[in-house]
């Protein structure tokens, strides 16, 4: 589990990636989060899931968690991060309150959730050996 640079997102807007159910149970729990709200880790048959939770502190936490991705190119798992990327935008605009965003805005915005998830992706597999194919 890595909690990404939210540095174009409004706090307290917390952005993570976790690609272990393990390690995504372990940070429901110290997040606070009620085991019956826990879920499953990725809905079945969906390769990624964003998940919204409201910490124990009441700041907002978006965990993107991925299923096996071992069988996957680069590219696949890179479009699976834009996707969810898209779901994360869309959440934050709600929370500001940002009805018509310019394209730019928009686009940048999009752009930046998605290299973090990429670099937490990166960073994940490289200490797991788990990564996806090239």
């Amino acid at each position: 589990m890595i909690w990404v640079d939210n540095a174009l997102v409004i706090a307290p807007y917390f952005i993570g990636l976790c690609l272990d159910e393990k390690q995504f149970r372990k940070t429901q729990k110290a997040m606070g989060i009620p085991r019956k709200d826990w879920g499953g880790m990725v809905i079945e048959g969906a390769n990624a899931t964003l998940h919204t939770f409201v910490k124990g502190d009441g700041s907002l936490a978006a965990i993107v968690t991925m299923g096996p991705h071992e069988g996957k190119t680069i590219q696949q798992v890179h479009a699976l991060l834009v996707h969810e990327a898209v779901h994360i935008w869309q959440n934050i605009r709600r929370e500001i309150g940002e009805d018509s965003p310019s394209k730019e805005f928009e686009a940048y915005s999009i752009q930046s959730i998605s290299q973090r998830l990429m670099e937490a992706y990166e960073e994940l597999t490289a200490k797991s050996g788990k990564k996806a194919k090239k």
